[in-house]
C-alpha cells in the first residue's frame, strides 16, 4: 500500500458525512453545550467540597449528640456547662472574665 492511496482513504473518511458530524458532535458538546467539560469539572470540584462538608457535619454531629446525653444525665455538669459556656451565675455572685493579653 502506497502512500497515495492511505492518503486518499484517509481523506475519503475524513471527508465522510458521518466522521464530519461526528466531530462536530464532539466539538459541540465539549465546547459549547451548556454543560461542557469546564462546567463538569466545575461541578465534580463542588461535589467533592460538599462530600467534605459532609463528613466533617456528620462528626460534628456525632460529638453534639454525645455531649448532650452527658448534660443531660447529670444536674453538676449541666451547670458546669452553662457557667462556662455561657457565662451564668447564681444570684448574688460575681462574674469575672479573664481575657488573655495580646502583645504587639
Amino acid at each position: 500500500m502506497s502512500w497515495s492511496t492511505f492518503f486518499t482513504a484517509v481523506s475519503r473518511v475524513v471527508r465522510s458525512f458521518y466522521f464530519l458530524t461526528g466531530v462536530s458532535f464532539m466539538v459541540w458538546m465539549c465546547i459549547f453545550d451548556a454543560n461542557d467539560l469546564f462546567k463538569q469539572y466545575d461541578m465534580y470540584e463542588k461535589w467533592r467540597e460538599l462530600q467534605t462538608e459532609r463528613e466533617y457535619y456528620l462528626t460534628s454531629i456525632e460529638t453534639v449528640k454525645k455531649e448532650r446525653a452527658e448534660l443531660l444525665s447529670s444536674p453538676e455538669l449541666l451547670e458546669k456547662f452553662a457557667r462556662e459556656r455561657y457565662i451564668m451565675k447564681r444570684p448574688g455572685e460575681d462574674v469575672f472574665i479573664l481575657v488573655p493579653q495580646v502583645e504587639e
